[in-house]
């Protein structure tokens, strides 16, 4: 590691009702990939998005190559060579790929936008990633998983001398972290100070030189990666030790009924025949690489998608899917793997979001009984120790994790009893990953019955009954959870025809 090219020092950040930064200090060397943890809500974005001018901060300086320093926005960040691959995917998605890499900065052909030349550099870029992208695809085409790695690509396009990335590999493959990691570590040769804000601590000692962990907005300290071990972060994070171990042995009945089964399935070009049940009681963990189905497959049977051919049963009796309030009537939930887009209304209250699948409940004639939906948001906001100012807070204002709580108490409220958990702890820190983990094992106690769809291998073993393996489309696998270890899982995700 070489000498230090950033300094934060003494940073403090208020909101109406919260003291998000309490005097926050951090250091990043050239040529060094420094680790940023924290539970949701300990304010590691807060702190990023003060050093690139998104907020400004209350108190505390900025050093800079050596300067104090204040940007005043994102673009003079960027002109700086400090840019940051965000958490949540910030794209235009109408716009192309290309497009979306260069807006800003454009490359010219007389007045007109050079297409041609944009599309090339951006093939450029995705040959560096080594992943296959098209540049002129339309960015609402592409999954999460990419458009993430567009996001990647946009960052790395720019002259960067310290480069953050919140959370980067949240929805990618194990094959496009591995890439990612060599990208990391071009950069890091190259001298670049790197931030890399995750809370998959196998990551953390894979790639990082130093570990520093923020708790409730505050500084806690900093470790060398390679002196201290998982426990110690999970301890400096949470003040506790959480286990992950696997599941031993199913926790369904043998004679437990079968609430939901699939026939045959087939939807657009991923879900090719899928057949499969659910019984009660059950948590059928769903596996697979990227591009596998899964995903599609879950949309299919919650009405986003047409439902080509197949059948579906719920306890028994057919069921005709052909929209989201069809599977609603039938008592399906699903949670998204992309909250943001079709989890939540953003700018709405965690009150009117937690609500907003069971109006009807909270409905007196034409108005919305405001005081029981309050009184129930409330309930959930403590039962899933959602941090927050209020039950009227935008969703937009809450960490990452935090709105994935209110996504889960929106169908909760709804009282579902099949429940389709997509990536449930995409983004979110070992410590609330424990609370939902929890609540989904509280959840099948009570007689629920759950999809829990992860490209994490550690959470399919430790929460599924059973495990459901998808490739391309096609159900390759089915594995008892007694009989399930993470070689069988993957050699069925790459079992193609």
């Amino acid at each position: 590691m070489g000498d230090v090219i950033l300094t934060m020092k003494g940073i403090h950040k208020s909101f109406p009702g919260v003291h998000a930064l309490k005097g926050v200090n951090l250091e990043i060397r050239k040529g060094e990939v420094l680790a940023l943890m924290g539970e949701n809500g300990a304010g590691k974005s807060t702190l990023m998005k003060v050093l690139t001018g998104i907020y400004k901060r209350d108190e505390g300086e900025i050093i800079y190559e050596g300067k104090v320093t204040e940007f005043q926005n994102p673009r003079e960040a960027q002109d700086a060579g400090i840019a940051i691959v965000h958490q949540e995917i910030n794209m235009m998605g109408q716009l192309t790929v290309a497009q979306n890499i260069f807006i800003g900065r454009e490359f010219m052909n007389g007045k007109l936008i050079d297409d041609k030349k944009m599309n090339e550099e951006a093939a450029k870029l995705f040959e560096r990633l080594n992943i296959n992208i098209d540049p002129a695809e339309i960015m609402d085409n592409l999954t999460v998983g990419r458009q993430q790695m567009c996001e990647i690509a946009k960052a790395i396009s720019r002259e960067v001398k310290v480069i953050v990335f919140d959370e980067p590999t949240a929805a990618l493959t194990e094959t496009e972290i591995e890439e990612l990691f060599k990208i990391i570590r071009d950069l890091r040769s190259k001298q670049l100070g790197i931030v890399y804000i995750s809370h998959r601590m196998d990551e953390i000692k894979q790639i990082t030189d130093r570990v520093t962990v923020m708790r409730d907005g505050e500084y806690v300290g900093t470790l060398i990666t390679e002196e201290c071990t998982k426990d110690d972060i999970i301890n400096m994070m949470v003040g506790r030790t959480i286990f992950e171990d696997p599941k031993a042995q199913s926790n369904v009945a043998k004679d437990a009924p079968v609430v939901l089964e699939v026939k045959n399935l087939c939807s657009g070009k991923m879900v090719k025949n899928v057949s499969f049940e659910l019984h009660k009681g059950e948590i059928l963990g769903m596996a697979g690489l990227m591009g596998a189905g899964r995903t599609e497959t879950a949309r299919a049977l919650f009405g986003a998608d047409p439902i080509d051919s197949g059948e579906v049963y719920v306890n028994g009796k057919k069921v005709e899917i052909h929209s989201p309030q069809d599977a609603v009537k039938a008592g399906i939930g699903y949670l998204s793997e992309d909250r943001k887009r079709f989890g939540l209304v953003l700018d709405k209250s965690i009150s009117d979001n937690t609500c907003l699948a069971t109006l009807e409940k909270f409905t007196k004639g034409i108005f919305i009984d405001k005081k029981k939906c309050d009184e129930v948001s409330a309930d959930y906001v403590g039962k899933l120790k959602t941090k927050t100012p209020g039950i009227e807070t935008a969703a937009m204002s809450l960490s990452g994790g935090n709105q994935q709580k209110v996504v889960i108490a929106k169908w909760l409220t709804r009282d579902c009893d099949i429940l389709i958990f997509d990536e449930p702890t995409r983004g979110i820190d070992v410590g609330a990953k424990s609370e939902i983990y929890q609540l989904m094992n509280d959840l099948v106690k009570q007689g629920k019955s759950i999809i829990m769809i992860s490209s994490e291998m550690t959470e399919v073993l430790r929460m599924s009954d059973r495990v459901l393996v998808m490739c391309e489309g096609r159900k390759t696998g089915e594995i008892p959870i007694e009989e399930a270890t993470q070689e069988k899982i993957m050699h069925a995700a790459t079992l193609r025809e």
